[in-house]
């Protein structure tokens, strides 16, 4: 299954900011960076997804302190696409994964868990679970999200 609002197959990274709007502006214009979409409330974003080639990233914003069982984080993420997300959920926690989000679906149609590894990193893993434009649970698109 595809899913227009996760478009990658593999691995995305996801990078904190503390303005997603700031980073956005300053990817593109250094690194050349084209924005696709925003999400959260205008002009307090809480993420984009932007790409340079065929490479997708996710945005979004630094979380507190008390975010993701009160770790200090990282200020990346990795997103790993595998079919049996259930199975490696249980897998992980037997073998001591911190388990940071049960397996949900998201509002924009991915099936997923995240864990946090030995050293803080969180990682999460996914499934595309429904094919969902972003326009469809609230994205704004890249021409909508500048104006």
């Amino acid at each position: 299954m595809k899913n227009r609002s996760v478009p990658v197959d593999a691995v995305l990274p996801h990078v904190a900011y503390r303005d997603v709007a700031e980073a956005v502006a300053w990817l593109s214009r250094v690194f050349g960076f084209r924005e696709h979409y925003r999400y959260g409330e205008a002009g307090n974003e809480s993420g984009a997804q932007i790409f340079a080639g065929n490479a997708c990233i996710m945005l979004h914003r630094e979380r507190e302190a008390g975010d993701w069982h009160g770790r200090n984080l990282c200020p990346q993420t990795l997103t790993i696409f595998i079919e049996d997300v259930e199975g490696h959920c249980e897998r992980s926690r037997a073998a001591g994964a911190e388990i940071a989000e049960e397996p949900h679906e998201t509002v924009y149609g991915e099936f997923q868990y995240a864990a946090v590894d030995c050293a803080g990193h969180r990682w999460v893993f996914s499934r595309h679970a429904r094919d969902l434009a972003p326009e469809d649970w609230g994205a704004r698109m890249a021409g909508a999200a500048r104006g």
